[in-house]
Order: structure tokens, then C-alpha cells, then sequence
């Protein structure tokens, strides 16, 4: 009897973890294709760190929070930013250096032996780095954001599911025919 009751506790813990699974993962792929890939939580944007620039600070790979700031003049010399460059690429760098009271900025990856060539124009600021990463968690997002990655993340955990079910419901198949060979037959002659 405990046995059984182990059993369906499991089956019933596997079933549910399958199923939080693939509807977090549903919830996600379909959130980062409305936000086009730029996911707000409670006002911070969440960046994937692409080069090792900015090493030690943060590793290549990590997702870090940036929040946006209403006045784009106030940065100072060591503060995190991210900005576009001139060519659209989305960049975090430390300022090095402030010009014409915070109109432009010249900007340094810690890992890099000079500033940055392009001066950083206020306006191409999206907001400042708050400290808050998760080493390495961006490699799982870049994947579940590529075609192959949504794919393999949303089908996966449904064919498990469904794979389980389908065990699950031989077993109860079997379980009703043993049952049934098991009671005696009832005769009709009286």
C-alpha cells in the first residue's frame, strides 16, 4: 500500500513539474517575442552581456539589469551605461570620461586597453547598469530565443507529457485488466 501511494505521489509530482514546465517556458518564448526581445521587470531591461569587454565586472554570457534614468546628462565618470553605438549594436561600457556637461560621453570596456573610438551622444543612452547579474544565463536565453531554442524548449517538454501520460495510462490499462481476471466470475445458473 505505501509503495502505491509513492508511486502516485511521484507520478502526480512528475506530471505537475512537466506541466509548470512547459507552460513557463511558453510564457517566456511568447513574452520575448512581444517585447521584441527586450524584456522589462519592474523597469529594468534585461540584457544579455555578449563579449567579455566588460570582464571582470560582469562575464560574457550573463544577463544583466539596466534601468532607464529621465535625465541622460547625469553620469559620471565610473558609472555603467548602455548605449547604441552608430551602428544600432546595444553596448555597456563604463564612462571614462564626461564632455560638455554630459551631452557626450567617452566610454571603456574594463577589459579593454583603450576608450571606445566613438563618443557616446546622450541621447543613444538607454539607461545605467544596477548591479544586479546572473552569471551565464543569458546562453540559456539566447537559445530559447533562436527558432531552433523556442522549438526545442516548448516541444520537448511537451513529448515528455504527453510520452508520460501515455505510460500512465497503460499502467492504469493493465491495472483494470488484472483487477478484472482477479475477481471471480459470477455464474447465472441458479
Amino acid at each position: 500500500m505505501m509503495w502505491r501511494r509513492m508511486k502516485k505521489l511521484t507520478s502526480g509530482l512528475i506530471t505537475t513539474v512537466l506541466s509548470i514546465l512547459l507552460v513557463v517556458t511558453a510564457f517566456t518564448v511568447i513574452f520575448h517575442q512581444a517585447t521584441d526581445g527586450e524584456p522589462n521587470v519592474f523597469g529594468y531591461q534585461l540584457k544579455t552581456v555578449l563579449s567579455g569587454s566588460m570582464e571582470p565586472e560582469f562575464q560574457t554570457g550573463s544577463i544583466i539589469a539596466i534601468q532607464a534614468k529621465e535625465n541622460i546628462t547625469e553620469f559620471q565618470k565610473g558609472d555603467i551605461i548602455t548605449f547604441h553605438n552608430s551602428d544600432g549594436m546595444v553596448i555597456t561600457h563604463r564612462v571614462d570620461e564626461v564632455k560638455d556637461n554630459g551631452a557626450q560621453y567617452v566610454t571603456k570596456g574594463d577589459n579593454n586597453n583603450r576608450a571606445d573610438s566613438e563618443l557616446v551622444l546622450a541621447e543613444s543612452i538607454v539607461g545605467q547598469y544596477t548591479g544586479f547579474t546572473i552569471p551565464y544565463a543569458g546562453y540559456v536565453t539566447q537559445f530559447a530565443n533562436s527558432k531552433e531554442g523556442a522549438l526545442f524548449l516548448l516541444i520537448l517538454p511537451g513529448v515528455i507529457l504527453v510520452g508520460y501520460s501515455i505510460i500512465n495510462i497503460g499502467r492504469a490499462l493493465r491495472q483494470l485488466e488484472a483487477s478484472s481476471k482477479q475477481e471471480p466470475e459470477v455464474s447465472n445458473n441458479q
